[in-house]
Order: C-alpha cells, then sequence, then structure tokens
C-alpha cells in the first residue's frame, strides 16, 4: 500500500489542477488505497478506488455499497445534511430509490428528449451567434458554457426566461460549498437549496392547477402503479436538477473548449467535417471521457467486504473516481491522448452504470454535441488567453474562468 499522506485528492489538490499523476500510481501501486482526512477519529478517512473495473463493480452493487449511508462529499456530514441528501435521487437505495426513479423517469421518455434536442439547436445557433465575435476576448465559462444548460433546465421545467439569473445563483451557491469565491460555505449551500425548494413550492402549484407542456407539469401529475410523488418528493427533485442538469454540462462545455485550443489537429478535424455524424459521435464521447464533470461518487460498505485484496469494514467510504477511470491504462489505450475518433469509448463520465446512472445522459450529450458543432461551424479559431482557474472542490471537476479570443 502507497503510504498514508503520499497522496492527496482533497479539494485544495483539485483547485490546482486534476492529479493524474497521483492517480496513474494509485492504479498502478495501490488500485484500493486508504486515504485519510484531517481530523479526529479512524472514521475520518475513506477507499479511493481508481481503477475502471472497480468502479464498475461498485456502482454496480447497491446492496453492499449504500448511498443512504453517505453520499456525494468524501468528508463526513452532520446528521442533518445527511437526512437530506436521503431525500435526493441520488442519495436513495432500493426500494426508494427504484420507486422514486420510476416517477421522475417519466419527464425524460424519448418524446420530451427529442422536443428538447431540437429547440437545444436553436438556442446553441443563437448563443454563439450572439456571443463569439471575431477579435472578442471573453470569459467563455458565464458568457456562454453557462448559459445553454440553465436555459435548457429552465425551459423544461418551465421557468420564465426572467428568472434564469435566479436559478444560476442558486445552483453556483450551491456547486461551490467548498470555494470561497463562489459560497460562503456549507451553510450558504444548504441556504441556496431552501431557496431553489421555496421557488419550486410555488411553481409546482401553479402547474398543479395550470398544467403546461414541461417536465414539472409531467411529474405534477405523474402516477405509476398509483403511486405519485408527493410535494416535497417534487421540490427536491427540482433542487437536484437545477445543480445537476446546469453545473454538469456547463463543466463539460467549458472543459471541452480548452482541449479543443489545446489541440488545434483535432479542432481543424471537426471544423472541416460538421456533417460527419459517425466523427462527431465518437468527438462527443471522448469529450466527455477528457473532461467528465464530477470527480467521484462516494458509497458506504454495508457489511464488512473485500475489494481486489483489500479488507473494507462495514460502515467504511468508498470513493468511487471516474476521474481516474476515464484514464485507466486497462481499458483505454494511449488514455492521455485526445482522440476524437477514439471507439470503442467504454468512459464512465455519467458513473459506473447501475440504478444511479445519469439520468440526464442524453441530454448532455445533445448540448455538448449543438454546441460544440455550432462553434467550430462559425469561429473554429480561437485561443485560451490566460490563466484558467478551477473550481475549489473534490466532487465538482469545475472552471470558474477560461478566457478566450475568437478568430
Amino acid at each position: 500500500m502507497i503510504p498514508t499522506g503520499e497522496v492527496d485528492l482533497l479539494e485544495d489538490t483539485w483547485a490546482a489542477g486534476v492529479p493524474h499523476e497521483q492517480f496513474a500510481r494509485l492504479r498502478r501501486e495501490d488500485p484500493v488505497h486508504w486515504h485519510e482526512i484531517p481530523g479526529p477519529g479512524s472514521h475520518q478517512g475513506f477507499w479511493a478506488v481508481t481503477r475502471h473495473a472497480d468502479v464498475k463493480a461498485v456502482s454496480r452493487d447497491p446492496e453492499l455499497w449504500s448511498t443512504e449511508l453517505g453520499s456525494f462529499m468524501v468528508r463526513d456530514q452532520s446528521p442533518e445534511s445527511l437526512e437530506s441528501l436521503r431525500l435526493v435521487l441520488l442519495g436513495m437505495d432500493a426500494p426508494r430509490h427504484s420507486r422514486y426513479r420510476a416517477l421522475v423517469s417519466a419527464g425524460f421518455t424519448p418524446r420530451v428528449v427529442r422536443r428538447l434536442a431540437a429547440r437545444i439547436g436553436e438556442r446553441a445557433a443563437r448563443l454563439v451567434e450572439e456571443a463569439v465575435v471575431p477579435g472578442r476576448e471573453m470569459d467563455f465559462v458565464p458568457e456562454v458554457a453557462a448559459r445553454l444548460p440553465i436555459q435548457t433546465i429552465c425551459e423544461m421545467v418551465g421557468v420564465p426566461s426572467e428568472d434564469e439569473q435566479l436559478i444560476f445563483e442558486w445552483s453556483n451557491r450551491m456547486a461551490g460549498g467548498q470555494d470561497p469565491e463562489l459560497s460562503a460555505g456549507r451553510h450558504d449551500s444548504d441556504l441556496a437549496a431552501a431557496e431553489i425548494y421555496a421557488y419550486c413550492d410555488a411553481l409546482a402549484a401553479d402547474r398543479r392547477a395550470h398544467p403546461r407542456d414541461d417536465i414539472l407539469s409531467t411529474l405534477v401529475h405523474a402516477e405509476v402503479d398509483g403511486d405519485r410523488l408527493t410535494q416535497h418528493e417534487i421540490n427536491m427533485f427540482f433542487v437536484l436538477l437545477c445543480v445537476a442538469g446546469n453545473e454538469t454540462t456547463r463543466n463539460l462545455l467549458s472543459h471541452t473548449v480548452l482541449a479543443l485550443a489545446e489541440h488545434p489537429a483535432a479542432r481543424a478535424e471537426l471544423a472541416a467535417a460538421p456533417h460527419d455524424e459517425a466523427l462527431w459521435a465518437s468527438a462527443t464521447e471522448e469529450f466527455l471521457r477528457w473532461g467528465g464533470s464530477i470527480h467521484n461518487f462516494r458509497r458506504t460498505a454495508t457489511r464488512d467486504t473485500v475489494l481486489r485484496g483489500r479488507p473494507i469494514s462495514a460502515g467504511q467510504k468508498v470513493v468511487t473516481f471516474y476521474t481516474s477511470a476515464n484514464r485507466d491504462e486497462e481499458v483505454f489505450s494511449d488514455p492521455f491522448t485526445f482522440d476524437v475518433r477514439r471507439t470503442p469509448n467504454e468512459h464512465l463520465a455519467f458513473g459506473g452504470g447501475g440504478p444511479h446512472f445519469c439520468l440526464g445522459a442524453g441530454l448532455a450529450r445533445t448540448q455538448i454535441k449543438a454546441l460544440i458543432r455550432e462553434l467550430l461551424s462559425r469561429q473554429p479559431d480561437f485561443e485560451v488567453t490566460g490563466e484558467v482557474r478551477r473550481l475549489r472542490s473534490d466532487f465538482i471537476n469545475g472552471i470558474k474562468y477560461l478566457p478566450v479570443r475568437f478568430g
């Protein structure tokens, strides 16, 4: 085992950069590594799972690896925070998770996704036309990357356009709980969640009386075998959707633009083939592998077990690192090469499979492909002009500031 203290996967490390060298060493020498966290007691630590096969194995065995006993954050949560996390989809185990997912899936039918896809293409074209001007330097994150997903989410749930900025600011505060530039701390993140919750309460009441063609109306009236979502469950899903559907796609778009700026040959190849659907399909999967927006997901062992030879006790935390799995040399040839024609590409950007696989994977792919294709069709020549600032978070692979000049 690699000695304790030689690996640091906490928030300050990620703020400086993705610790690929640490992950490469862990995969090679200690793929299930005990990582201590400063603080009293041996419970302040977790098992870091870094191999692709092990991440998939943990993800697909929810009976052994529970999310209700602790999910999301690698650090321990207060009993109150843990109880709140159990009220959202990602913090549930079966049978609650199975029931809840069946009900909310009514809002993500192929018909709904197709309808949104057409609007996403129109919106991406308008965004690029308005914001991307030859010779202009901009911060790509707020001016382009953040706008497409927040507009898509707001349309999905029927938030009026004049309230988009509210949703944007609330989701920033929630996702930026470890970053003092975006949030005043965990309490501020919780307060932002409460504000989103209260906003949904009023919106859902309107949809109950005046249903529209949006996901919130579908959720309010959804029924499976006579079962319906409670108002509290609808509100909590709205909170999750505003953050998960916004922050993840925003960061995927930012990482993709950064990767294309750093790989001009790949950028030129894509710009020269805007209608090559096979190329754009493989490129989109490589965008997801290369700049996945979620570092990891935490679970807790429900009983004593063994993983790749390491004895793990009931109650210990296990953190599956998608960032590491997506560079696993056993699965990807030349994993540190950005290859827009890579096939197959069994990345884990949307999770390792199992019941918690990302519900919005199709929408995320649609937004990434639409915006990047539109960008390269109109302005294929761009460069990063200054320091890229990363989010201080050991959960979200975020970019806060991305200065880009076009044309």
